[in-house]
Parts: structure tokens; sequence; C-alpha cells
């Protein structure tokens, strides 16, 4: 439409003008160079006119164009951001990005044994968790498999997983979604005693939420997934709590790709003390059910509010050969023999009221089931899922002779200087039931030198 008005404005241009040269030279009797001089100047003046229309509209239209495919190439890219993220694509960000993401790595938020986690805003205003991997453990490739294997899981109990950054010769790092409440440790131990931090104490339906949400979760990761993920590093410190406190399951980076027809897999010793089971330590092999165990311990600290192995001055302060290590499962199985059981749930909850006493005693007998030390008495995540949810009747769970006792008890001789004593895998394991004792030589002063501490 404006190249129709253009061309009309000019063709009417020129017939004027050259109306106007014909009626001026016979009007005014014009001799015919003066005429021609004219004639020439005005149609100079006209063809630069023309150009110059010509030039505009040439420019007019380019400027529409670039305009018209750059939002095409904003739309493309937010509609390819919107499918990455719900396709779970892992994004590879630029370490200036997360530099700048994190203002230069100034705001820590947690630190682990091989690994930082500082707060992030990116670009777009996102709230993020930069995690920074200080050991290099796998090749890149390795690692970016790993890495989209797990920003493909799609679960409202598992921390999303963004993107993920390889500096070359230099640390790696994770970006997940920023949960705003931080971990589960703040707000179920007592904070005497210890630095300020933000937390508090957690209600008891809180708590009972928060196990059935992680159970949710380790259930998707065992039997949901197109390949098994084992967590191995269930703790509170890896559960985070949301804004309506909320669990959600953070910190895959110990976790283990497992096939659909394997029933267990070796593996490094690498998790936390408290929280392993009897057979990583034997070096049998794991399975889901190792998760499972961890579950169990969290599920102990999580109804009486302390750490599950704790020591305790039985003389002198400060003189460790009088500290007694007390082993918080143990004494939950000795209460629940003798019938007061709420005697080992966290007096803070007791004295706020509200504790469902069947919940309480539902939650200890899942507990025991978990940390059977025979792998296969323990139940399958579904199948606490179902109990905790009251769809499946919970069952008086068996007595458990609780072998990692006696590696605690080892651990404290060896503290108070005594000779750290080898106990072969097949003793143990004979403890235990295990059908593998004969082809198990792993002592207990290897497990323990690969054990991460809390």
């Amino acid at each position: 439409m404006e190249d129709r008005k253009a061309k009309m404005v000019a063709a009417t241009s020129i017939i004027t003008l050259v109306i106007f040269i014909i009626v001026a030279r016979i009007s005014l009797k014009l001799s015919p160079t003066f005429f021609l001089i004219c004639g020439a100047g005005v149609a100079v003046i006209l063809a630069v006119f023309v150009w110059l229309v010509i030039r505009h509209q040439y420019n007019f239209r380019r400027r529409l164009l670039e305009s018209k495919h750059a939002s095409e190439g904003r739309e493309l890219r937010v509609e390819y951001s919107f499918l990455r993220k719900v396709a779970g694509v892992p994004t590879k960000f630029r370490y200036k990005e997360l530099e700048d993401a994190t203002d230069h790595f100034e705001t820590l938020v947690g630190k682990g044994a091989s690994a930082s986690v500082y707060k992030g805003i990116l670009s777009d205003g996102t709230q993020v968790a930069v995690k920074k991997l200080d050991v290099e453990e796998r090749g890149e490739r390795e690692f970016k498999s790993e890495v989209a294997a797990i920003a493909s899981l799609q679960h409202i109990n598992l921390v999303r997983l963004l993107g993920y950054c390889c500096v070359p010769a230099g640390p790696r790092f994770l970006v997940y979604d920023f949960i705003p409440n931080g971990s589960l440790d703040l707000w179920i131990f007592s904070q005497k005693g210890r630095p300020i931090r933000r937390g508090g104490c957690l209600p008891w339906e809180s708590r009972y939420r928060v196990a059935v949400d992680v159970a949710k979760a380790l259930s998707y990761l065992h039997q949901d997934c197109r390949s098994r993920i084992l967590h191995l590093d269930v703790k509170p410190e890896n559960i985070l709590l949301d804004e309506n406190y909320r669990a959600i399951v953070a910190d895959f980076g110990l976790s283990k790709l497992m096939g659909k027809d394997e029933s267990r897999v070796m593996t490094t010793i690498r998790g936390t003390r408290g929280y392993l089971a009897p057979e990583w330590l034997l070096e049998h092999g794991i399975s889901e059910k190792t998760d499972v165990y961890s579950y169990g311990m969290v599920l102990f600290e999580m109804i009486g509010g302390r750490r599950n192995v704790s020591f305790v001055e039985k003389g002198k302060a400060n003189d460790k050969s009088h500290r007694k290590r007390e082993y918080f499962p143990q004494i939950v199985i000795e209460k629940m023999r003798e019938g007061k059981l709420m005697e080992v749930v966290d007096q803070r909850l007791i004295e706020s009221g509200g504790i469902d006493e069947r919940e309480a005693k539902r939650l200890v007998h899942i507990g025991l089931w978990c940390i059977q030390e025979r792998a296969r008495l323990r139940p399958t995540m579904s199948h606490v899922v179902e109990m905790l949810d009251g769809r499946t009747p919970v069952e008086e769970p068996p007595d458990t002779q609780m072998v990692v006792v006696d590696f605690s008890a080892m651990d404290e001789e060896a503290a108070n200087g005594n000779r750290k004593p080898k106990i072969g895998g097949a003793a143990l394991a004979t403890q235990i039931g295990s059908n593998d004792a004969s082809t198990s030589t792993w002592s207990y002063e290897n497990a323990m030198s690969m054990i991460t501490p809390r």
C-alpha cells in the first residue's frame, strides 16, 4: 500500500512538472537553451527526490522485517526455554553467569564435605541455589550424562535441577531451585549450644507430612523412573522445606543410576555416619533397600528431635574416656518393650501438645522395619508410603540385633586411643544373616576410613 502511494505521488509530480515547464515555455517565450537547462535541473532534482522516497521505503520495509524476525526469535527462545524446562533439559550456564548471579559467590547457605552451596538470582529474576562441587569424581561426559538423567526427574518432592557448569580444569557447578526454609535439621534438632541459625521446632503434623513426602520421593526414584536411582545420602541435611514446610529431597551428588534388572550394585562407600546400612559397610553391594535403611534412621531423628548417635558425659568434662555413646534406636526399642513409647518423642512436641500417639507408634514401627539388618526384611518405599497413609496395617517389627551399635562401640574405642579392632566381613555377615559371608573380607577400619563425617 505504501509503495503504491509513493508511485502515485512520483507520477503526479512528474506530470505536474512537465505541464508547468511547457506552460512556462509558451507563455514566457523562453529560449530553447534555457528551457533545456531548466528541464535538466528539474529532472535531477526529481531523480534525487524519487531516490530518497525509494530509499526511505526500502529502509522502512527492512526495519519492519528485522523487527518481525526479532519478535519471532524472542518468541522462539521463550518457547524453547519453556519446552526445555518442561522436558527437564538442563541448561549449560557460563561461569560468568553464575558469578554474577551469586554476586561473586557471596552468600553461602550450606557447606558439606565436598561441596558448598550459594544463593543466587539469575538475570530473569529466578532464585537459585548454586552448588559448587570441590571434588571431581567423574569425567565430563559421565558427569553430563548423570546431570541429564537427574534433571529429567519431575516430582513435586524432588528439588529441580535447572542446569550445570563445567569449568575447564576447575570446579563443577549444579544449579537448583532455591528452597526458602532450609534443611530439615534446622527444624527438628534443638539449637541450644549451637550458632544461631534460622529454624525452629517443627510441629508433629508437619513432621508426619515430611515423612510421607520423603517416602514418596524415594519411591519415585526407586520404582517410577526409567532407570532406578539410588540417593545414597538420605539425611535431614538433604531434606529441604519449602514455603509450606513440605519436604523437598535434594543433593543427588552421590546418587547412583541403576538398571531396572539390577538387584545390587557395587560402589565405593560414600555417605554419612549414622545413616549407612550394614551391607554397605560389609561391601556386599547396595540396592534401593540401602536408602530404606537411611530413611528409617531419619524417621527416628524426626520422632525424637535428636541425633541417633550422641555422646553423654559420664565423668569429668572434656574427658573423652568418660564419654558414653548413646544409640537412639536402641533406646526406642527398650522404651517400646517397657510400654513407655511416648518418652522417646521430642519433649518440645509433648509440651506443645497435639501429638497423635497412634501416629507416633506407627512411625516407630515403620522406622524399626526400615533399619532391619537383613535388607530383605526391609519394606520397599512404596510399601512405606502405604503404611504411612494407613492403607496397609503396620505389623509388629522383629527384633533387630543392632549390628551398627558394634561399629559405634569400636569407633568409640578408637576415639579413646585404643587400637581399632578389625572385624572381618564374614563375622558380621553371619550376624546379619547374609549369604555372602564367605566372600567379604571388608574390615571396619577400611570401611570407616571412607565414610564422610556429618
